[in-house]
């Protein structure tokens, strides 16, 4: 039985690195639009990581124009995404960050993490 599981599940996107919550990321999704294909960047804050086997997906929220904040959640195994590209590592205390949300201007930035 774990075979058979093991055959329909999806394979580990390679592209995808290790993500941490806090990470500032762009991620380069691959859009369809009738028969053309292109290749559409969102650049944000990495909000949570659900860890779930197959199911795992990670939230990225960014600030689009107006100040209007946008969240997307991506599967991490989904052959749409073409990569990610870790941009900078912060200093986050704690694994979701739903506090972002509400923050604007000056104290929604993060420290940025030296190592």
């Amino acid at each position: 039985m774990e075979d058979l599981l093991k055959a329909v599940e999806a394979p580990v996107n390679p592209n995808i690195p290790d993500l941490r919550p806090g990470d500032t990321v762009s991620v380069h999704v691959k859009i369809k639009e009738g028969a053309r294909e292109r290749i559409q960047e969102f650049k944000g804050i990495v909000l949570f990581i659900h860890s779930n086997g197959a199911n795992s997906t990670f939230t990225v929220r960014r600030v689009a124009s107006n100040g209007i904040g946008v969240e997307r959640t991506f599967l991490t195994r989904s052959p749409r995404i073409d990569k990610v590209v870790v941009e900078r590592h912060n200093v986050v205390r704690r694994s979701r960050l739903y506090f972002m949300r509400t923050r604007t201007g000056k104290s929604a930035r993060l420290k940025q993490k030296f190592s």
